[in-house]
């Protein structure tokens, strides 16, 4: 593993209308991601096994866990826990680190 000092907001960039995500580690026992949304794009409903955790870099998103939806702005993170039905939608273009722990 490369030891080197980065800006995780700075690793992805907005474009028009999409989503776009850039996987940071990728291991047997979890991931990290880090995702830029463009406003008004989402990812609809739909679970994951395990334990989530979501932390806004920059922006502001609305996160729907089980039918209760979430606010967040930067600097604000959630745990989105496994089994779950979740959503997420960018009120305005946000960036956001994906942790998933699968063990």
């Amino acid at each position: 593993m490369k030891k080197k000092i980065s800006s995780m907001k700075d690793m992805v960039v907005y474009h028009d209308g999409s989503i776009v995500s850039k996987e940071i580690i990728k291991k047997p026992t979890g991931t990290v991601t880090v995702f830029a949304f463009d406003k008004g794009q989402g990812l609809s409903e739909h679970t994951a096994p395990f334990d989530a955790l979501v932390y806004v870099l920059d922006g502001e998103t609305e996160i729907t866990i089980s039918g209760k939806p979430h606010h967040l702005k930067q600097g604000e993170m959630i745990i989105m826990p496994g089994g779950e039905p979740h959503s997420l939608k960018a009120v305005k273009r946000f960036k956001m680190m994906l942790v998933m722990i699968r063990s």
